[in-house]
């Protein structure tokens, strides 16, 4: 369902995969080859949220635009992006080429940089800044290093069976 509020209608990219089954709700911009699946649901009321291109938004995850500091918050998620089955972001800023494991919540206020891994099941807390080439693990989330290689390859790895399955997808017409 893509569904406009207070006069803002969802602005999607033709070459964008949307599942029939997610709910996209106002002020929202979804960049070129970035797909959504079922279940999942981008709010855009509180604020604009703007996902970048080839990011994958899994099953059931929730991406909201609010923060307890201001009335309203802009939301920015970069390109290729890898958003786990059923992780709840409602922070500021993701980077570009990042991994957020399933389950995992971003906090209000938050910033993730580019090339992280934010576990699954991690709580990233409210107001918290992760670094670039940061893996962030646990609850409440700690940053636990830097990347490896074979974890940046695996963020990687990630963004490529999505846009593998998204062209199975396309070609079955589903």
């Amino acid at each position: 369902m893509i569904k406009s509020f207070d006069g803002l209608t969802p602005r999607i990219a033709a070459s964008a995969f949307i599942s029939e089954e997610a709910h996209i709700i106002g002020d929202v911009d979804i960049g070129e080859n970035s797909n959504v699946w079922p279940g999942a649901v981008i709010r855009g009321d509180l604020g604009k949220i703007t996902i970048g291109q080839f990011t994958n938004i899994e099953d059931n995850a929730v991406i909201h635009s609010g923060t307890t500091t201001a009335l309203t918050c802009d939301m920015v998620i970069g390109d290729e992006v890898t958003i786990g089955h059923g992780a709840v972001l409602n922070g500021r800023f993701v980077g570009n080429h990042v991994l957020i494991g399933m389950n995992a919540s971003i906090l209000h206020d938050s910033v993730v940089g580019s090339h992280c891994i934010v576990g699954a099941n991690c709580v990233v807390g409210e107001k918290m800044v992760i670094p670039d080439y940061s893996l962030v693990l646990g609850v409440p989330g700690k940053i636990r290093g830097r990347l490896s290689q074979a974890q940046l390859e695996q963020i990687d790895w990630a963004g490529q069976i999505y846009k593998d399955l998204v062209m199975k997808y396309k070609k079955q017409n589903t």
